[in-house]
């Protein structure tokens, strides 16, 4: 088997996961690390064997063994850098979001269809054993969703990430957060969104975001989706999803599920790992092994950045 040379963009809270996760798959290298500030890449490339450090991704992608990249770096930069990815000859996995607007996303995926590579978008909810039992049970119609209840919550009043640090660039509700349960809740489904309503409360003077967000969508089949968000909530952080269904009510946290009594359901036979982010990485590395289109490719959530869009719109 041929080892997948990869270059990892974004030496953050969410690339080391994803360092984290590679290490467990077999077959797979990586060998390029690039991000913002060059003594903490340095840092993280040292502790996990990585040989090359740059802070400019056109370094990475100049390396002729690199076959693969994963981009871990801030929203805004996520198509532009996409699309470089694909121009240079390399397959792509981009953390979601796939980009800030639809035109954005439009553009990432006219790129995948003209080069035809594996352009892959990190929507983990898909992978989470949790969220995949759910999706099997529907499969096997011995489920099907009524409502799905969802609350996106953290504490965010000052621009930190998800280790405490200052960060770079701005978080968003509706492009970041928003997006991992518009696609989860389709794709639950097994289709489309057909209506999409949101409001917003007050834009943050300095940030220049909505803290808080309330999103109802209706999917062709009958489904509805209530989603709350906020930046504002100082108690569990998370995102809790609550399946309401005709045989079962199933509350879903990251990689765990509860039934609607809080009784745990064992969901470690589900797949090889109880890691969403180190299954969402094998599915791309065997897309590239198998010359197909992964789940999650860019084609395949496009769907979700229009709805995103549809609802921007509303909220102007």
């Amino acid at each position: 088997m041929k080892t997948i040379k990869v270059a990892l963009a974004g030496a953050g809270a969410f690339g080391i996961k994803h360092l984290d996760g590679i290490k467990n798959i077999e077959g797979v290298e990586v060998v390029s690390l690039v991000s913002r500030e060059l003594e903490k890449t340095r840092e993280v490339a040292a502790k996990y064997g990585i040989g090359h450090v740059s802070t400019d991704l056109a370094d990475s992608l100049a390396l002729k063994e690199v076959d693969a990249v994963i981009l871990c770096t801030p929203t805004q930069m996520h198509a532009g850098q996409s699309i470089a990815c694909m121009k240079a000859g390399k397959h792509v996995q981009v953390e979601i979001p796939l980009a800030d607007t639809l035109t954005g996303a439009q553009d990432v995926v006219a790129m995948q269809k003209k080069t035809g590579l594996v352009a892959m978008c990190g929507h983990t909810r898909r992978f989470n054993p949790s969220h995949q039992y759910v999706h099997k049970e529907i499969a096997a119609g011995r489920f099907n969703i009524q409502q799905m209840d969802v609350q996106t919550y953290f504490f965010r009043r000052s621009n930190m990430n998800a280790l405490g640090q200052p960060r770079s660039w701005t978080d968003h509700l509706l492009w970041h957060h928003a997006a991992h349960t518009v696609d989860l809740f389709a794709y639950q489904c097994g289709s489309p969104i057909v209506k999409a309503n949101a409001v917003q409360g007050p834009i943050h003077p300095t940030l220049g975001i909505a803290m808080d967000m309330s999103i109802q969508l209706k999917a062709a089949n009958g489904a509805i989706c209530t989603l709350s968000l906020s930046f504002n909530n100082d108690g569990p952080l998370g995102t809790f999803f609550r399946y309401i269904g005709d045989s079962a009510t199933y509350l879903a946290r990251y990689d765990d599920l509860f039934n609607g009594k809080e009784e745990k359901i064992d969901v470690s036979k589900v797949d090889v790992s109880m890691n969403g982010i180190e299954l969402q990485d094998r599915e791309f590395f065997a897309a590239i092994r198998e010359g197909r289109q992964p789940n999650a490719s860019v084609a395949g959530v496009l769907a979700c950045y229009q709805v995103l869009h549809d609802l921007e719109q509303q909220l102007k």
